[in-house]
């Protein structure tokens, strides 16, 4: 069963998952994977950018979390999808980045807290998969970043790990982050980045 939800909109997210609990009685797994980008040198993002960006990648999250703490079982589990931007980023997306890295951040929280619960929460940093979201970054599309075929993954990687992580098998697993990234995130190495009217600045591939 599908329903239509804006994630950064708390008061849509309480209602939704009023209506799953009346259907279904009960909540045990949460995946937040819902994201948005938007591709600017950092001094260009408004001040209506961020709330739009940080509402989807972060408060998204945090909006069903909650929801989920109160009424999550012994047992349920939390899979946050998070980036490797939240660890190693590249020009143009600091607000997606700043959200996935404090992803990481509300996973611990969400793991300790619910612990004595027999609650988990645990993230994925996934790298390059093969969506839209992908292919429509102007790194890629002007040149300025390259990515190997065999270092593009697909969704069924991401929802394999997730279903792993949500899973009975991972029940002493909490508070971890699980890198899905075929090694690209090993690889990675520092590199001078020249994109137009932005000077060069450090970061990688």
């Amino acid at each position: 069963v599908a329903h239509a939800c804006d994630v950064a909109d708390e008061d849509r997210v309480q209602a939704l998952c009023a209506r799953i609990l009346q259907q279904r009685g009960r909540l045990d797994v949460l995946v937040n994977v819902a994201g948005a980008m938007l591709f600017k040198p950092l001094q260009d993002f408004s001040g209506a950018d961020w709330p739009h960006l940080l509402g989807v990648n972060l408060l998204g999250p945090v909006h069903f979390t909650r929801q989920w703490l109160h009424h999550a079982r012994p047992g349920a589990a939390v899979v946050n999808v998070a980036s490797v931007h939240a660890l190693m980023t590249t020009p143009l997306v600091a607000p997606y980045a700043a959200a996935k890295a404090a992803l990481l951040s509300l996973t611990r929280s969400t793991a300790i807290e619910g612990r004595a619960r027999g609650l988990r929460a645990n993230a994925i940093v996934p790298g390059a998969i093969d969506t839209p979201m992908l292919w429509s970054n102007p790194n890629l599309q002007s040149g300025a970043e390259a990515i190997a075929p065999g270092d593009v993954g697909t969704p069924a990687d991401i929802a394999a790990a997730t279903a792993f992580l949500a899973s009975a098998e991972a029940g002493f697993i909490t508070g971890a982050c699980l890198e899905v990234s075929g090694g690209r995130l090993a690889r990675l190495k520092p590199r001078a980045w020249r994109w137009p009217n932005c000077g060069t600045a450090p970061s990688t591939p």
